[in-house]
């Protein structure tokens, strides 16, 4: 009974759910939903339909008319009640109400729709939350069970623990409707199935004594009352009503126990503790504290009674069934198990103390002034004495404030309301500040850090969409949190459909949902452009004197164009606003918005509490620094400029409230998210009642019919294919063929058939999806149809019923008939004589009896029949067990025979396996001793590997602080070059911002005018607008003062420019030495790469051989692997064989047995006896000589396989030898290379000796190409100044417009209207435009410049040839004087011919000195070439002794060769014999063949005797009269045949076993053959192959040695002609140096005089062209700006005329609606919804109108603007025209004194010319010795080049070496592998061999079974011609008598003897057991003798008496 009282309340009752009377009366009727006043929605009957009105009839028989709009169609009966309302065919409003009242009436509180989980709060206690309830929705699917919270909970749960995806659950709904309650419920289920103390299920949870502290289950439940009780109170609504919204987290473990917990709270209505309405109560703590303390506490707490409190203001206002004092020692409990200590207890009750005891503080007005007293101030003693602070402090803090204006503090007098405002601000911030400690210590106790959590479950149990009258700050923030959820929920479900949608492969315009809420969740919470609700709320904050209406005014203002925002036209409070959510419009009133945001509080008693002597009050307000105080405040109201709030000050609530919801936002997005919605059914808190208003109203703001909304626009009915044919078949009955259909198909033609649109279905993989009303349209057609077909079928019922009657009607009345005649015709006879004679007489007649013999006579012929077809049938039966008889024996004697030969099979088997494991164990051993040795080899490689990897470490680490270097020094490069870039980038940019704001400097001088103009009006209007002017005074003077500092600071920049000028060339000087650094640096890198790739290449090689040497390791593994399985497969071959011999041996022992029982029997058997055991031994020795042969051949496969492991071990062995010889050639080969390095570098010293004296001649050249560099270097310098000096003008100036800039936006942030914020975009494109002309300027700049540039080089050029000529006419000049010199001085001559021959035989002596040094060097590199020569001498010593090596092993090989070819000769011949053989064996089987045809035509003549024979002898028997002739002869025929049976089925089996050993042995020798070929074949082309590389790389290796001689020949004469010119060409140059030094500084000092002049040039040439450049620009600038201010004033204009038009338009449609809203006032009734529509629409345009005469307004202020712009910029346009003039003039002069100038130039450089000729010509001949003698070193350097090449070529050559002798090694390995295949295939052949004895030996089973069963057909045979005897000559005596017998009982002795087993005395009996082999015991057959006898006897005396 109580599980039946359980499951009414969950699963539903089905009582007239799918009743055929309910279906019917729904289809009659057209039933559907009408709008209702008080039920919501009522049920109606459609009557007619008048167009768009629809006559409908009433439940109660009232007919009324409705709008075909207001009618809602009703969904089927078929859907009554049904559990998920999206399965509903018409999704509207009244089916989901009427669905959740019917299910609500039911007590079926719990239904889905969709994704939510609906819930109905019952007003009363179900029994569905049972510990029975929680084990029946544990691991179930949410389809298996009905709804409930359990199955969100546990599907929830089993996501989390399978997708290891976190989950939530968002449990939403109105105060009363069960959000706590459901929250509950799904802890205690997670706290039941996720337990980590399952096994402590006796320890109940609600009772406070089976509590163990520190559980986590329990104190997680328990965290519930101490939340509660601080959190929750009485309302209205609901007794218990959770005052704040809290996410709880459970956090689980990878196993699903519940390893912690954490608990996020929201939005606490704090102000509940200081105000309450009527019939409410404050937090329940308040009234738990008061009713619940004792003596002591109450004491220390200083409590009072109820009533005393002010802040209680109903006093004590009691909860019905819960008693306070009871729910407070509770509390205590809790806190107990939760870990709270007594002091946390205590203080936690003192501030709830505190906060009842501030409201009773009160304050009085002093008489003369507003300033507040405090007349009686116990309560602020008892609050100081629980607060452990001061109390003159306090109130001196309450009354006269301490508040920083400035930097001075003042005490500050609060006026009473003032006073009272901090006292409430100071209660209710007390309260908040408690209720997140306990939070946070609750959080502590219950965050387990034990186990680490995997994956969470939160559940948010937050209030749900509220509409009130008065809608506050509060409504907003919860309205805004369900917009955010309700926007997840659209969204998961949006993804949902999309996954279903595409899973089905339906195709649909995927929509996403929850971009539908996104303008109002933007409206609420953006926080820019334009700027938000809680954003402007945020803003205004800041602003002095800021109040609610102007938040208002501003949020009007910025969103009256906003879709989803607008002023409500009911209310004239100018507080209200109202937002359009999708739950309904909601008008909010902004009363006191500001201070609920801001949360302000008086600072001064914060710091005391702050400093309390409680450290639990300390901890409370340890925060005190982001409190926004009153200081805070005043420095507000003071400054005008809002600030933007810093780290570690104060935040509103709006502000934490935006980032708690964003965090919970985002930990819900990344959870799979699970809907609770929760509807409170009344207000009256009666269980069974529903308001379906107030129902449909929640519907509304949970977002169920949102989510309806969402089902509509898709295919939310959906209907598996099987039971939409099951249901909707019969609509289309003759659309699918009979017989198997795929559900998909038959759906799609029902689907044709029934003409659906194809908008309104889709077909999926498994399903069909509808549209809403589908279903129910196809309910109504099949209802139709069902009533025609039960009609249909009625009648036909009752026609046959109507015809049954009226024939047994009928019927009836023939009997009455034929009754009433015979009873007629009785009356009549009954008294007639005769017929009563005739009945006395009639039996006596004997006619009757001879009609009963006559019966009695058929069934006795009858019966004689059946016995005759008996016989017949049991004959049948007899002949077939006789067969069968034979058959077994034959099988039976196969089966001995093939036991005597598995037998023996076995033992050889068993003493090869022996002989095999014996081998096997020696090589066990022998690949032991070599894995050891391969073990120790790869330890001393492994050993080198890392030696080695330490070595490359390193080399790596080397390389890696090189690389640091170089990156370094490349960071730096870097890091210059961009200085240099930003640098010009900064001169450019400071030139277009100089202008920029120049101009802009213009604009903001008029803008400041009009502010200063506006300020004065504002003045007027308030006093604030005076200070802030006063703030500005001082502002403007401080900038002025600022703007002093700029120019001093312009100053010093100038000066440091100067500094960055000379810091520049020095940077210039550095960037030079790091590139040369960095080059050295690169040469150094390119070395290190090369070594690390030398030592690379060892690695990989060291590595390939270590490669190589663990895969021999492995395959050795794999061999022994290989070998221990063979080992272990002959064990259990060897265990099978024994098990079987065993087997064998005791049948064996029953067959002798039985076999010498029946030997003692006849003579006969003894010769068959010893027949069998001459077959018995002629088969064993068969069977031996077929083991021998397989022994042979066994033995030979070991030998071959031996041979095989000694060739593989051989080849290792030389393997070995090779890599050691490799070794060898590998040291050899790198010393050598060493010694090449050495040489290397030896050659690289001399030629860097030669590179130092190229240096030097370098070096004096570049001396000269310096000092030209110098100049021009001095030039630039010059011109960068000039840059410089340009660049930091700018920077002043710009510093100076920004100064002026930052002035300008402080008035712009004053003003901050629309219109300034429109000019500033119009300013932003108008610099934008400049600046990409300032762009297109600079590009133009920048070709002038390097045309410029170009221009210079030109010069230079003519410069330098101006030059050359000056130093020819010097020379001449010279050449004059020396002549004039000799003339004039002849007596001087002699002595300075003295001189000279001394300078001559000093310089002779010089030049000694250098050649001798020149010889010392010479000699030195002769003895190098000659180390040289040796090396390569000794090299080719190496080289040969490796080709004498190579012939080694290629005679090696050959030996090799030629043994496989002897060994391939071997294996040919053993082919050919084989081959042979197979030919013989051939002839043979075709000789056996024929024989076995002709003897199997004996056997079938002689079987067709047989049963001819058989027909005679039954034909004999079924003969009664010539029975004795025939029997004689009948023995002598049978014998005979029995005979030729013997001799034939002897033969035949002689031949069968010959022909199958033959072919046996054909198909051996065959595979054998096979084999072999294959492997020789891979044998030879492997080796051929081998060879063939070998004696390539032989080849390769002889052909590259002779190079390389060549090659080294080559080199010596090269260097040898090289070292000639070189001493020749060293010669000639130093001669040709001494000359050229002197012609350079000749040419230098003319070089000095001439770039004086070209600087002097240079420098007006460039001012000149600065001055052009700077008047063409401005030019170009003004021209641009009149452009842009045309195209501006055309735009304008052209907007203005749109506007207008759009006005006119506007106004026109205003009229026309006005026009038929006055001609349709008689039609109200009918029209009244069309003119609310106009009326939104005309107030709509109105709106419209308004945005475009504002908009028109703002065009012509900016008209005005543009036009007084352009007449500014025609004024600087004519400026800027006369000044262009000027510097065209100036410029013109500029370009005559430059041609003159160059005039100048031309003549100059015409004189010079002839001068300079010769000697240039003089100087061209020594460069172009120079020259030669360059290319003579670089040839020389070409040489070293190609020497250095061949070197490499060598090396590389040696590596190709090294990697042909490892391709060699891998060939050997290669080998080996191949060898192991081949050792595989002999052992696969071995098993072959083995599978083809097994054939072998069942053949000869088979052959055995047979000869068996020949055998007892035999015996048989003889049993019956023995008893056929017997009985012939028994009944020879009575064949003279006629009478005829039935069959005797000695034919069916006969059949039984045949067939039940009977055989002769002491004869072996063979029952037909089909397939199975058994013999029967000796008991039986000495049993079955005496039996027979007995039945004998017994047959002859029934004989006999037949006879007599």
């Amino acid at each position: 009974m109580a599980d039946s009282d359980d499951s009414k309340f969950l699963f539903l009752q089905n009582d007239f759910k799918n009743s055929g009377l309910a279906q019917a009366d729904w289809a009659a009727k057209k039933m559907v939903w009408v709008p209702s006043e008080r039920e919501g929605f009522e049920a109606a009957s459609v009557k007619e339909e008048q167009g768009e009105q629809v006559l409908v009839e009433l439940s109660n028989g009232q007919k009324t008319t409705v709008s075909k709009d207001d009618v809602q169609k009703m969904n089927p009966p078929k859907f009554s009640k049904v559990e998920d309302m999206a399965a509903l065919t018409f999704l509207n409003e009244a089916s989901v109400l009427h669905n959740l009242r019917e299910r609500y009436f039911s007590s079926l509180i719990y239904t889905y729709s969709g994704l939510f989980c609906v819930v109905v709060n019952p007003y009363k206690m179900l029994p569905i939350y049972s510990e029975k309830i929680i084990e029946m929705y544990k691991g179930k699917k949410r389809h298996e069970v009905p709804p409930h919270i359990y199955s969100i909970t546990d599907n929830a749960y089993r996501n989390m623990m399978q997708d290891r995806e976190d989950q939530s659950i968002l449990c939403t709904g109105e105060s009363g409707a069960g959000k706590t309650e459901n929250t509950k419920k799904v802890i205690q289920y997670l706290a039941v199935i996720a337990s980590s103390h399952k096994g402590k299920k006796d320890a109940n949870p609600q009772q406070p004594g089976s509590l163990a502290f520190g559980e986590l289950e329990k104190q997680l439940l328990q965290a519930n009352p101490i939340l509660e009780a601080f959190g929750n109170a009485k309302t209205i609504k609901n007794d218990n009503s959770s005052r704040f919204g809290k996410f709880i987290k459970l956090n689980f473990d990878v196993t699903g126990y519940i390893v912690g917990a954490n608990i996020d709270t929201y939005l606490l209505e704090k102000s509940r503790c200081i105000r309450q309405a009527h019939t409410e109560r404050s937090f329940h703590i308040f009234y738990y504290m008061v009713a619940g303390a004792k003596d002591k506490m109450k004491e220390d707490l200083l409590l009072e009674a109820f009533n005393s409190y002010r802040f209680l203001m109903e006093g004590h206002v009691e909860v019905p069934g819960q008693e306070d004092n009871e729910m407070f020692t509770e509390t205590l409990e809790a806190m107990e198990i939760m870990g709270f200590t007594e002091e946390e207890r205590m203080g936690m009750l003192k501030v709830v103390s505190t906060v009842l005891q501030l409201g009773n503080i009160n304050f009085e007005k002093e008489r003369n002034s507003e300033q507040a007293t405090m007349p009686d101030n116990t309560a602020a003693q008892k609050v100081c004495h629980l607060q452990g602070i001061n109390v003159t402090d306090f109130t001196r803090a309450i009354l006269t404030p301490r508040i920083k204006v400035g930097r001075e503090v003042v005490q500050k007098a609060q006026t009473k309301q003032q006073a009272d405002f901090a006292v409430e601000a100071l209660a209710k911030a007390m309260y908040e500040r408690l209720f997140r400690w306990i939070l946070f210590r609750v959080n502590k106790t219950l965050d387990k850090s034990k186990r680490q959590a995997s994956s969470f479950l939160g559940i948010l149990d937050i209030a749900g969409f509220e509409i009130f009258e008065d809608n506050s700050f509060e409504q907003l923030c919860i309205n805004y949190t369900n917009e955010r959820l309700q926007q997840l929920f659209n969204h998961t479900m949006f993804i949902l459909e999309q996954e279903e949608y595409k899973r089905e492969g339906i195709q649909w315009n995927f929509i996403d949902f929850g971009l539908d809420l996104q303008p109002c969740i933007e409206l609420i919470e953006r926080p820019n452009n334009p700027p938000g609700i809680l954003a402007l709320l945020d803003e205004e904050c800041w602003f002095p004197k800021a109040s609610d209406t102007s938040f208002v005014e501003k949020l009007l203002s910025t969103h009256s164009g906003h879709v989803k925002f607008s002023k409500p036209k009911q209310h004239k409070d100018k507080l209200m606003f109202t937002v359009l959510h999708y739950a309904g419009k909601v008008d909010y009133n902004a009363a006191s918005w500001l201070t609920k945001n801001m949360d302000p509080l008086n600072d001064n008693v914060t710091a005391l509490l702050n400093n309390s002597s409680n450290s639990f009050i300390q901890d409370l307000w340890k925060d005190v620094d982001r409190v926004v105080g009153l200081d805070t405040l005043t420095k507000m109201s003071e400054s005008s400029v809002p600030t933007k709030s810093k780290k570690g000050m104060f935040r509103t609530v709006g502000q934490l409230y935006k980032e708690s919801l964003g965090k919970l936002m985002t930990t819900l997005h990344n959870t799979q998210p699970n809907f609770v919605r929760c509807i409170i059914p009344n207000h009256e808190k009666r269980a069974g009642k529903m308001d379906a208003p107030l129902v449909l109203e929640q519907l509304r703001c949970n977002g169920v019919l949102e989510g309806i909304r969402i089902c509509r626009q898709g295919f939310p009915n959906r209907i598996v294919f099987q039971e939409f044919r099951q249901r909707y078949e019969i609509l289309a009955a003759n659309a699918i063929p009979k017989g198997f259909m795929d559900g998909k198909q038959a759906c799609c033609l029902m689907v044709k058939h029934l003409d659906l649109d194809p908008n309104l279905f889709r077909i999926g993989q498994s399903k069909m999806f509808f549209r809403t009303g589908v279903l129910a349209q196809l309910e109504e057609e099949r209802d139709l149809k069902l009533t025609v077909v039960i009609i249909a079928f009625q009648a036909q019922a009752r026609g046959f019923l109507a015809r049954k009657a009226f024939s047994k009607r009928q019927q009836q009345l023939t009997a009455m008939k034929v009754i009433q005649r015979n009873c007629a015709c009785y009356l009549k006879l009954k008294n007639w004589q005769w017929w009563r004679l005739f009945t006395k007489v009639k039996p006596l007649l004997q006619v009757t009896r001879q009609e009963e013999e006559m019966g009695q006579k058929e069934e006795e012929l009858k019966a004689a029949r059946e016995a005759a077809a008996k016989a017949e049938a049991e004959l049948k039966d007899i002949t077939q067990k006789h067969t069968q008889l034979v058959e077994e024996r034959a099988a039976l004697e196969i089966k001995l025979q093939t036991e005597t030969e598995l037998y023996t099979e076995a033992e050889e088997m068993r003493l090869r396996l022996e002989a095999k494991h014996k081998e096997l164990e020696e090589v066990l051993k022998e690949m032991e001793v070599r894995l050891e040795e391969e073990e120790e080899r790869a330890n001393s490689l492994h050993d080198h590997k890392k030696e080695l990897e330490q070595q490359l470490q390193h080399a790596e680490a080397h390389i890696a602080e090189q690389e640091d270097a170089f990156q370094k020094l490349q960071m730096e490069k870097n890091s210059l070059d961009a200085k240099v870039k930003k640098t010009e980038e900064e001169i450019l940019m400071m030139d277009d911002n100089n202008n920029k704001l120049q101009k802009e400097k213009k604009l903001l001088e008029e803008r400041l005018a009009d502010m200063t103009s506006n300020l004065a009006e504002e003045e007027e209007k308030s006093k604030n607008l005076t200070k802030l002017k006063t703030k500005h005074e001082s502002m403007i003077s401080e900038l002025e003062v600022r703007l002093k500092k700029e120019e001093k600071s312009r100053q010093d920049v100038e000066k440091a420019k100067k500094k960055l000028e000379a810091e520049l060339g020095e940077t210039q000087e550095q960037n030079n030495d790091l590139l040369r650094q960095l080059e050295e640096l690169r040469a150094q890198l390119t070395a290190r790469e090369e070594e690390l790739q030398a030592v690379n290449a060892r690695l990989e090689e060291e590595s390939s051989q270590r490669a190589l040497t663990m895969k021999k390791v492995r395959e050795l593994e794999g061999l022994l692997s290989e070998l221990q399985e063979d080992l272990e497969k002959e064990r259990s071959q060897r265990n099978k064989t024994e098990a079987q011999r065993r087997e064998l041996e005791t049948e064996l022992h029953h067959l002798r047995t039985e076999l010498e029982d029946s030997l003692d029997t006849t003579a006969a058997q003894q010769e068959l006896r010893a027949k069998r055991e001459q077959e018995v031994m002629m088969l064993k020795r068969a069977m031996e000589d077929e083991g021998r042969a397989r022994e042979a051949q066994i033995q030979e496969m070991r030998q071959k396989h031996n041979q095989s492991l000694e060739e593989m071990s051989e080849q290792l062995e030389q393997a070995k030898r090779v890599r050691s010889s490799v070794e060898k050639t590998k040291q050899a080969l790198e010393k050598e290379a060493s010694e090449m390095r050495a040489d290397l570098q030896s050659l690289s010293s001399a030629k860097q000796e030669v590179e130092h004296k190229k240096k030097k001649v370098e070096g004096q050249l570049s001396d000269l190409q310096m000092r030209f560099n110098e100049g021009e270097r001095q030039r630039n310098e010059l011109g960068e100044r000039v840059n410089k000096m340009a660049m930091e003008l700018d920077s002043v100036n710009s510093l100076l417009n920004e100064a002026e800039s930052k002035n300008i936006k402080l008035s712009k942030d004053v003003a901050s209207l629309n219109s300034q914020l429109h000019d500033v975009q119009a300013l932003l494109e108008e610099e934008s435009r400049q600046k990409l002309n300032f762009c297109g300027r600079l590009r133009q700049m920048e070709e002038e410049r390097s045309s410029l540039i170009e221009q210079l080089e030109e010069e230079t050029e003519a410069r330098q040839s101006s030059e050359r000529q000056l130093s020819g006419l010097n020379s001449q000049l010279s050449d004059l004087k020396r002549r004039l010199d000799e003339a004039l001085s002849s007596v001087e001559s002699l002595e300075e011919q003295k001189k000279r021959l001394h300078r001559d035989l000093d310089q002779a002596q010089t030049e000694a000195q250098e050649k001798a040094s020149s010889l010392d060097k010479l000699e030195r590199s002769r003895v190098r070439l000659q180390q040289e020569l040796e090396d390569v001498l000794m090299e080719l010593e190496t080289q040969r002794q490796l080709s004498a090596s190579l012939d080694k092993k290629q005679r090696r090989f050959d030996q090799l060769l030629l043994e496989e070819r002897a060994v391939s000769s071997r294996t040919a011949e053993e082919r050919d014999r084989a081959e042979a053989e197979v030919r013989d064996r051939e002839t043979r089987i075709l000789a056996l063949t024929r024989t076995l045809e002709e003897t199997q035509g004996a056997l079938q003549d002689s079987d067709r005797n047989m049963r001819s024979l058989r027909a005679e002898m039954e034909e004999l028997l079924s003969s009664k009269d010539d029975v004795g002739r025939n029997v004689h002869d009948l023995e002598k025929v049978k014998r005979g045949l029995e005979m030729m049976l013997e001799e034939m089925r002897t033969q035949m089996e002689e031949l069968e076993d010959e022909l199958q050993a033959s072919e046996d042995s054909k198909l051996r020798a065959e595979v054998t053959l096979q084999a072999l070929k294959t492997q020789q074949e891979r044998e030879l082309q492997a080796r051929d192959e081998s060879a063939e590389e070998r004696r390539r790389g032989l080849l390769k290796q002889v052909r590259e040695l002779e190079e390389e001689l060549e090659d080294e020949k080559k080199q010596r004469n090269q260097a040898s002609a090289a070292k000639k010119k070189l001493e020749s060409e060293l010669r000639s140059t130093e001669e040709q140096l001494e000359v050229a030094t002197r012609g350079r500084e000749e040419a230098a000092k003319q070089f000095r005089k001439m770039q004086g002049q070209l600087k002097d040039l240079q420098r007006e040439l460039d001012e000149s062209v600065v001055a052009h450049r700077e008047v063409s620009s401005s030019a170009r600038e003004t021209e641009r700006r009149l452009k842009a201010a045309e195209a501006e004033l055309t735009q304008l204009h052209e907007m203005l005329s749109v506007a207008e038009r759009a006005r006119k338009q506007a106004e026109g449609e205003r009229d026309e609606l006005q026009e038929e809203l006055t001609s349709n006032s008689s039609g109200k009734s009918v029209f009244g919804e069309e003119r609310r529509r106009f009326e939104s629409r005309i107030s709509q345009l109105e709106e419209e109108l308004e945005e475009e005469q504002n908009n028109v307004e703002s065009l012509n202020e900016r008209l005005r603007k543009s036009q007084q712009m352009v007449e500014q910029l025609g004024a600087d346009l004519a400026s800027e025209r006369l000044s262009s003039q000027g510097r065209e003039s100036s410029r013109q002069q500029l370009d005559k004194q430059n041609r003159e100038l160059k005039a100048r130039l031309q003549e100059l450089e015409g004189q010079g010319r002839s001068k300079l000729k010769a000697s240039v010509a003089a100087l061209e001949a020594k460069l172009r010795d120079a020259q030669e003698q360059l290319e003579a070193e670089s040839r020389e350097r070409q040489n070293n080049a190609k020497s250095l090449r061949q070197k490499e070529k060598k090396l590389k050559d040696l590596s190709v070496q090294m990697e042909d002798e490892r391709k060699q090694a891998q060939q050997y390995k290669d080998q080996a592998e191949k060898g192991a295949v081949r050792l595989k295939q002999l052992k696969l052949q071995l098993e072959e061999a083995e599978e083809e004895a097994q054939r072998a030996a069942a053949a000869r089973r088979k052959l055995q079974r047979e000869l068996e069963e020949a055998n007892e057909a035999k015996e048989a045979l003889n049993e019956e011609v023995s008893s056929l005897r017997g009985k012939l000559r028994r009944g020879g005596g009575g064949t003279d008598s006629g009478f005829v017998p039935a069959p005797s009982p000695r034919v069916s002795m006969v059949t039984a003897g045949v067939s039940g087993g009977y055989r002769p005395m002491g004869g072996v009996s063979f029952r037909p057991r089909p397939k199975q082999n058994s013999v029967d015991s000796e008991e039986e057959v000495r049993d079955m003798a005496p039996r027979h006898r007995h039945e004998e006897e017994e047959d002859y005396y029934d004989e006999d008496e037949m006879e007599q």
